[in-house]
């Protein structure tokens, strides 16, 4: 029975893995979180009962998330190799452990199908912050975007979509694995499928109002001219693909969207480099949210700059990266590490930004999350209460080369438009560039490592969802929930068992 569970928590992995893109089978994540829940579980046969000892749920729930995270993560080693890859999937997976354990016993309860899934959002919490601001990336909720439930972001953001996901699973489990009625499963799958499909649909009324004011949007994806982490070694070449590419543009724009890292050269700095993005600006009469590298005292700084054709000179807004990616922006432990690896020195050494993440482009407020940011809830968040009407992520992943990567981004950024309902221009150096609205939906999208325009007339909304407004509040009372079942559910078996034990008269 246990060479069972243990297969049954490798597949596991392997079907939350099939629910993210590019396979984005969302339903697989459902049965994948279903199986997981059921190898916890107890297993009652004719004679006996068995069920799998805390320790073994430890091992269950590790080798589940590194089935998962080895499939899903590659990206990471493209051209640094495996090791740092595999590391990586390997501290992400050590999340499991608890999470396996924290299974096992409540699994034994009860109503425990009910508690699991909070606690699911708990152990998914905790490895989204910690340690180094956590990783993100692989929350269960972004498989989900080509599913109903994708817009429940809309209501709770992607924490309620992860709930969502694991309560649809556990409940199934519970009851098949359990000879339990199908009754409250159903009505359960009923109940969160529906408000999924009824978000949606209010949604999509909402997008059919011609009121809306719209904005024509130019993205500009330049390519670059070789893969690898040595792409910026041929100074003024991204810059130049990027040039080059707008100056292609046959229409008029309201605004232009770069990617990061698309001034491979400050353009501020170098007068060379000035002069070819004032080219630029002359030949398309309109302003460009332009990526580069800035620097202050504390040190550079990834950032998204405003530039206008009547002043291309000057600055009139900025956004400086505020959540940097860990062990690629900056390298914690820097010194310690190098004993390990001389990998290390390839991190930057950034400095986070403290803007409020929306900048003034073409007299739009456009919220923007750089690459990295795109993960983090509090980004966007932040951009649309301070009056965001747009959303923009300028990306640059032609280090990860023909990976899954890109798509994998993508589908946060679909995440977050529903989520805020506000559509988003993709700008990446390589690809994938898209042209994504507030249903989610992608209307136009570039190839990887080609040079390609997107032009689109894109909504611009005002309205806060309950997810901007309360998705921050909502997510720590999952939390607490989850930690309260764990903790209720330790009490209740404690008493069962020395009421079980205790002599009787």
């Amino acid at each position: 029975m246990n060479l069972l569970r243990i297969l049954g928590a490798l597949v596991s992995g392997l079907l939350v893995y099939a629910s993210f893109e590019p396979l984005g089978w969302g339903a697989a994540a459902i049965v994948g979180m279903a199986l997981f829940y059921a190898i916890l579980s107890p297993w009652r046969g004719p004679e006996n009962t068995q069920q799998p000892s805390l320790r073994f749920g430890a091992l269950l729930g590790f080798l589940q998330a590194f089935s998962w995270f080895y499939l899903m993560l590659p990206w990471v080693g493209e051209f640094v190799g495996k090791p740092p890859f595999i590391a990586l999937a390997t501290v992400l997976a050590l999340y499991g452990i608890p999470l396996g354990i924290a299974g096992v016993w409540v699994a034994r309860q009860r109503y425990g199908w009910l508690m699991f899934p909070f606690i699911w959002i708990t152990m998914e919490y905790a490895r989204s912050h910690w340690p180094f601001g956590g990783f993100a990336w692989v929350r269960l909720a972004w498989g989900q975007i080509n599913n109903p439930l994708a817009f429940l972001a809309q209501l709770g953001g992607p924490a309620l979509v992860t709930l969502a996901v694991v309560l649809v699973a556990s409940s199934v489990a519970h009851a098949l694995v359990n000879n339990k009625s199908m009754v409250p499963a159903v009505l359960i799958v009923a109940a969160t499928m529906l408000t999924g499909i009824g978000t949606g649909l209010v949604a999509e009324h909402r997008h059919d109002d011609e009121n809306v004011a719209h904005a024509r949007f130019a993205a500009i994806q330049g390519n670059v001219p070789r893969l690898g982490l040595d792409f910026n070694a041929q100074r003024r070449a991204v810059l130049a693909n990027h040039v080059r590419q707008t100056q292609q543009l046959d229409q008029p724009v309201d605004a232009i969207i770069w990617p990061e890292n698309a001034a491979d050269v400050n353009p501020f700095e170098d007068l060379r480099a000035g002069a070819m993005l004032a080219g630029a600006l002359a030949d398309v009469q309109a302003p460009i949210l332009v990526g580069t590298i800035t620097h202050t005292d504390e040190g550079p700084r990834n950032s998204m700059v405003v530039v206008s054709p009547d002043d291309p000179g000057r600055i009139s807004s900025q956004h400086d990266k505020k959540y940097l990616q860990p062990f690629g922006e900056y390298m914690p432990m820097r010194d310690f590490l190098r004993h390990f690896s001389h990998w290390v020195d390839q991190a930057g050494n950034f400095q986070p930004g403290d803007d409020n993440g929306v900048v003034q482009l073409a007299e739009i407020p456009v919220g923007v999350a750089t690459c990295y940011e795109v993960i983090e809830d509090a980004a966007y968040r932040d951009a649309v209460l301070n009056g965001a009407e747009i959303l923009a992520t300028p990306t640059n992943n032609a280090t990860f080369g023909f990976t899954n990567m890109s798509y994998q981004q993508l589908a946060m950024s679909r995440m977050r438009a529903i989520e805020l309902d506000r559509a988003v221009v993709v700008a990446a150096t390589s690809g994938v560039s898209a042209m994504v609205h507030p249903d989610g939906k992608v209307s136009q999208s570039s190839g990887i490592f080609e040079a390609a325009t997107l032009i689109e007339d894109l909504p611009l909304h005002k309205n806060l969802t309950p997810a901007a407004r309360w998705g921050f509040y909502l997510e720590l009372a999952f939390v607490i929930m989850g930690a309260l079942c764990l903790l209720g559910s330790i009490l209740v078996s404690r008493r069962s068992n020395a009421a079980s034990t205790s002599p009787k008269e």
